[in-house]
């Protein structure tokens, strides 16, 4: 079982399930991280704020490098118009982005690594930019499928792809962190059962075991460099998707 790759992905219920209006509520490990990141991101944030110092410390320093990369992100992609959306980008980003980190360590719970989780988020993304499209466009908003130039002739056909491709959006924006996380973890798993396979057998064993252990703490840097990638990813295309409704003549 420690060599399963497979086992760190399993949900387990912490408390038995309570019936609730003929509904079954389970508090899974899954509930316990998420409370967890929600606690941290607070807690660092609250840290950092706590007292601005002229000279910032350690803490207060990534404080504001954080607050920095959203707010830069959101400048450049939607402009001044997207000031509005920063506490949304900026909660989104920071909660992918320790979800992933927290999942770095062992024994913990990636909850990144569940299609369901980032695929919700992801459908909250662009349900959301459908409801600013339109309030903000009213129906013009559907102008986003329609782009400008096309010949009439091949027109429906552009439309149709245009409107799978948003359909798309939350399909390729959850899988896509979802994908890369539970790869990351199962590949790092399986080089540390080959070390501990392998250091079981003896001297040969150990000797055997020194160039996935290597692999194994290569892939772990990687993977931390992934787990900050594939958030500002996500920050990212939350901004150009909002930008679409924003701007759907673009």
């Amino acid at each position: 079982m420690a060599n399963d790759p497979i086992h760190q992905f399993r949900l387990h219920d912490l408390a038995g399930p309570v019936n609730i209006a003929g509904y079954e509520i389970s508090f899974t490990n899954s509930a316990l991280f998420m409370g967890i990141i929600v606690v941290t991101i607070t807690g660092i944030l609250l840290l950092a704020a706590r007292k601005g110092a002229l000279v910032p410390g350690r803490l207060q320093s990534v404080g504001e490098m954080w607050y920095s990369l959203v707010d830069n992100m959101v400048k450049n992609v939607l402009g001044e118009e997207g000031k509005a959306f920063f506490p949304l980008v900026f909660s989104l980003f920071s909660f992918v982005l320790v979800a992933n980190m927290i999942g770095m360590f062992p024994y913990f719970f990636t909850v990144t690594s569940h299609v369901i989780v980032t695929v919700s988020l992801a459908l909250f993304v662009v349900c959301l930019v459908v409801v600013v499209g339109i309030t903000k466009h009213g129906l013009g908003w559907f102008k986003l499928f329609v782009p400008h130039g096309v010949p009439l002739a091949i027109l429906p056909v552009i439309s149709i792809i245009e409107i799978i491709s948003f359909l798309s959006r939350p399909i390729s924006l959850g899988l896509r962190l979802f994908g890369n996380m539970l790869a990351g973890h199962i590949v790092l798993k399986v080089f540390a059962g080959f070390v501990v396979s392998l250091g079981a057998l003896g001297g040969i064993g150990i000797l055997g075991a020194i160039a996935p252990m290597f692999m194994a703490v290569a892939l772990t840097a990687l993977e931390f460099l992934v787990a900050f990638l594939q958030a500002f990813v996500f920050a990212i295309l939350t901004c150009v998707y909002l930008n679409d409704a924003l701007h759907p003549s673009h």
